[in-house]
Parts: C-alpha cells; structure tokens; sequence
C-alpha cells in the first residue's frame, strides 16, 4: 500500500500549527511552582505519531523543540526555563519521544482504546525521562531536584497528556470511548 504523503504533510503542519499556537498562547507552557514549565505541547506530538506514524510524529516534535528552544531564548516562564536555550535539552528528545511512543501505539493498536490510553501515558512520560535525563546527563541539575521535578511536573502531564491523546485520536478514528449510546442515567 503506497504511502500517502501529502495526508502525512497535512496532517504535521495542521499538528505543529497547533504546537506553536499553544506555545504562543502560552497555554502549552504553564509555569508551575517547580521552576520550570509544566507542558502540554507534546501531546500533538503523540496524536501525529499514533494517526501518521514515527516521521510525523517526529517532525512535529522538532517544530515543538524549536519553538521550546526559541521561547527560552527569547521569553522563558520560569528560572529554570533558560536551559531549554540548549538544543540537546530542548529539541533532541522532542524528536525522539514521539517515535518511542508510536513502538507503544504499534504494539497496542489492536486493542484501540487501550492503546490510546497507554500512548499517552507513556508517551507523556517518554517526553519527560528523555527531556529530564538529557538534563541530569549534562549535569545541570541535581539528581535529586530532577526526580522531584519529575514528579511535580510529569504526573499532571501525564494525566492530561493521557485525556487528550484518548479523546482526539478516538474521535479521529471514529472509535467510542465512554458511555453506550442509550446509557442515559
């Protein structure tokens, strides 16, 4: 079955469109009592890999990494923003995560919703550990800070990163989630 790259290149543009909108809203970089950003601009990522597949997902990864690089550069939200300056934190694991998450998706896809839910928890969290990690790698940080700001910050992420990626994808694809038609209380 040939590829159709003209859906693929659609559908990274209109999912990197809404990852900078996000960015430049400001509603896809919270700042968050941990010094840092709490993020929702991975979830395009994820959706892109899990509709299109590891290259688009990774596309729209990069366009996420160099608005969050750029953004740190020119804006940052909090004090510990300044590092995102730094491509290997800022766009080297954007790039990488959705590839990962879509391996989640690719191995769950015949269980739909299940594998929904798990891309994007885990993709959440794949985004968190390669971003986190690079900083640790680079010895900016404490270890110790890093595991707390794991938990401050990746947990909500998941969370929402978890609601989102189910809903969108599922709609998407024309699947039900939730309650049954008639299921009325």
């Amino acid at each position: 079955m040939p590829q159709n790259w003209t859906r693929k290149i659609a559908v990274t543009g209109a999912l990197s469109a809404i990852a900078i909108v996000l960015g430049i809203t400001g509603w896809g970089l919270l700042p968050w009592f941990s010094g840092t950003s709490v993020t929702i601009m991975h979830i395009p990522a994820i959706i892109g890999a899990i509709i299109e597949g590891p290259i688009v997902g990774a596309a729209i990864g990069l366009i996420f990494g160099i608005y969050s690089m750029i953004q740190a550069a020119v804006a940052p939200g909090g004090a510990g923003d300044v590092i995102f300056t730094n491509p290997l934190i800022s766009v080297l694991p954007r790039i990488l995560f959705a590839p990962a998450a879509w391996l989640v998706w690719r191995s769950l896809k015949r269980w739909p919703v299940v594998g929904m839910i798990a891309t994007g928890a885990i993709g959440s969290l794949l985004h968190s550990v390669l971003v986190l990690g690079m900083i640790g790698l680079l010895g900016l940080f404490p270890w110790a800070l890093i595991g707390a700001t794991f938990v401050a910050n990746s947990l909500p992420e998941m969370a929402v990163a978890t609601v989102l990626v189910t809903a969108v994808t599922a709609a998407w694809m024309g699947i039900a989630v939730g309650r049954k038609k008639g299921a009325d209380l």
